[in-house]
């Protein structure tokens, strides 16, 4: 009890700290994992680790521990499993549809540049077999979101550079697993490892036979449990309070079911299974995405520091030459680069920010727990060939899983050290965020954000309601369902330019929330808000930040949105007219005072303090509502 309450523990402080420090949590957690595992001798007791009351024993050979025999690898292979299935619920079509053409070349010919270039820098450098040398390069193409989340969230970048890397990272993550899987299956089958072959490795016809077999079965069987699943909950044949915990059992036997039809087809099953989920009309996909988000993070924890602590110190010592270190750097700086030059051809994307693109490829979680998962199994393989008395199918093996947390650990660091510098260096970072964030997707909200949307603003709607949220995205405007009370709106790095905050709900609790709360992380150009109906009836308690003027509320708004849904522009030739202006408008019901425009097309936000704003020639007063006729006098 107490080692593997241990582990959870250790697991979720790792998670903390990473979140503490503003750091990727595959960083702490194998760190964690290393201390415990093969650094331990140097630190604590040594039978903890190796005695008769260790807790983290090599997956194979020990009869004992928290995982006896093969039970950590098969602990190992149902946590992949559960995580692959998560990142499969990621891949959604139409968000590949949406996005430009260079995200699309990165995870295409991006992803085919790095399998081909890393699998020759391999085999080439470190001497590994070819077959070995593709199995390399494919759990390298990875660069997960996990990964480059906390890096992106810390630097200001430039919207099309940061969205870049977010999707890739995204959209990868499932296509390189995927690509690792086929990898892995084919090599299997050429080993004979399923009767196809004769332990040579050498191709046969029933090697190939096996590998279009599993991949048959890997497609069609994730298709239709996916279905199945579908019309499971959609028919309400699973009470709502048991829908997350049946989910994950459904997956569990799928995989498992799969393994036994196929073996080792449970890992494409399960990709495909979450994929498909991804774009078909799944009931409470968003609570059941959440419940797998958590679950992921509980076993990646428990899972990275046993596969770390699992790595043998021998195994690392191996890597200490100069083979080991010209191969790291050919990745990061030949391979990477290649990769992303190549996609980015005819892009619209400059030198500097390729480069800066080039720089930040860390690698993450699914390549550091395949990469164990399999490296065991292809080591049971070259031990079932020796007890059969055939030769090692895969010699070097072993150096599969060291070399890959070697790359992962390697590029982890160094992005998570260096890419705010080299960001600053290449000048891909924004001098000020200008983009405005509203809470509340109501069609008065919606009218305002299609204005500045207009006006060259990037604007984003926040809303707890999807039907405000699924309204403002039909409109054509960029809008997030989230709850400003429970969603942590300052890891979303679509937010990362925004720099004007206005609190535009109907509750006043909300609004002053929301300035409170947010105004630090989305609010440093200004936090605006309604005023209240008491703030309304006493002037002298009207706020400073007030939103538009010092007596319209969220009523008046709707209304003069309702009754009157246009945006007036009108001239203001000097400071005396702009008073007047905004005099005959707060006098009338039927309209409110919303922006001043300079000549530049610069936006300034009209409070109900009207004594702050700054007036310049040639500059516009922007108002909603009823349309007024002015004079000068």
């Amino acid at each position: 009890m107490i080692e593997l309450a241990s582990i959870i523990i250790l697991g979720i402080f790792a998670q903390w700290l990473a979140w503490r420090f503003k750091v990727p949590a595959i960083l702490p957690l194998i760190l964690t994992g290393l201390a415990v595992g093969p650094f331990s001798p140097y630190w604590m007791p040594h039978e903890w680790l190796h005695g008769s009351d260790k807790w983290l024993n090599p997956i194979h050979g020990l009869s004992d521990g928290l995982f006896p025999g093969d039970n950590l690898f098969y602990f190992v292979e149902l946590s992949i499993g559960i995580i692959l299935f998560e990142g499969g619920l990621t891949l959604k079509r139409n968000e590949i549809k949406s996005i430009g053409n260079i995200i699309l070349k990165l995870i295409s010919v991006g992803s085919a540049v790095t399998f081909f270039t890393a699998a020759i820098a391999a085999h080439y450098i470190v001497a590994l077999s070819w077959p070995l040398s593709f199995l390399f390069a494919g759990l390298i193409i990875v660069t997960g979101p996990t990964v480059i989340a906390p890096i992106l969230r810390n630097i200001p970048l430039k919207k099309d550079v940061a969205n870049i890397l977010k999707w890739e990272g995204i959209l990868i993550d499932p296509i390189g697993a995927l690509v690792a899987v086929l990898v892995y299956e084919f090599l299997a089958s050429l080993a004979g490892d399923h009767g196809g072959g004769h332990g040579d490795s050498s191709f046969t016809a029933g090697a190939f036979k096996h590998f279009l077999t599993l991949t048959l079965v890997g497609l069609s069987l994730g298709t239709i449990a996916a279905f199945a699943l579908k019309e499971i909950i959609k028919r309400h044949w699973v009470p709502h309070y048991l829908m997350n915990v049946f989910t994950l059992a459904f997956v569990l036997v799928i995989f498992v079911g799969s393994g036994q039809l196929v073996a080792d087809s449970g890992l494409l099953t399960i990709v495909v299974m979450g994929t498909v989920l991804a774009n078909i009309d799944l009931p409470n996909m968003e609570e059941i995405l959440y419940f797998k988000e958590s679950l992921a993070v509980l076993l990646i924890s428990m899972l990275f520091i046993l596969l770390s602590a699992n790595i043998n110190i021998i195994e690392l010592q191996s890597l200490l030459n100069w083979q080991s270190a010209a191969l790291f750097l050919s990745i990061i700086l030949i391979v990477r680069p290649l990769g992303v030059f190549l996609s980015s051809n005819r892009s619209n994307l400059n030198t500097k920010e390729k480069l800066f693109i080039s720089w930040v490829g860390p690698r993450g979680i699914v390549a550091a727990g395949i990469a164990s998962l399999f490296g065991s199994k292809l080591l049971n393989l070259n031990n079932e060939a020796l007890e059969a008395g055939k030769s090692i199918p895969f010699e070097g093996a072993e150096m599969i899983t060291p070399l890959v947390f070697m790359v992962v650990l390697g590029t982890v660091l160094l992005n998570a050290t260096t890419a705010g510098l080299v960001a600053r260096w290449m000048g891909v970072v924004v001098d000020k965020s200008n983009g405005i964030m509203i809470i509340g997707a109501h069609k008065a909200s919606r009218l305002i954000a299609s204005y500045l949307q207009k006006s060259g603003r990037n604007v984003v709607l926040i809303d707890s309601n999807k039907n405000n949220v699924l309204k403002a995205t039909e409109q054509g405007l960029s809008a997030l369902t989230a709850n400003i009370y429970t969603d942590n709106l300052e890891d979303n790095i679509e937010l990362n330019d925004m720099g004007y905050l206005l609190a535009m709900t109907g509750s006043t609790e909300v609004n002053k929330y929301a300035t409170q709360k947010l105004k630090k992380r989305f609010g440093e150009n200004g936090s605006f808000r309604f005023v209240s109906a008491d703030e309304r009836a006493d002037d002298t308690n009207n706020p400073g930040e007030g939103l538009f003027s010092n007596h319209d509320d969220y009523i008046n708004f709707i209304e003069v949105a309702r009754d009157y849904p246009t945006m007036h522009e009108l001239e203001i030739s000097n400071s005396d007219f702009l008073t007047q202006a905004l005099t005959q408008i707060n006098q009338n019901e039927s309209c409110i005072p919303v922006f001043i425009k300079d000549g530049e097309g610069v936006l300034q936000v009209i409070t109900s303090d009207h004594s702050k704003l700054n007036f310049e020639e040639g500059s516009q007063l922007v108002y909603l509502g009823k349309e007024l006729k002015f004079s000068e006098n």
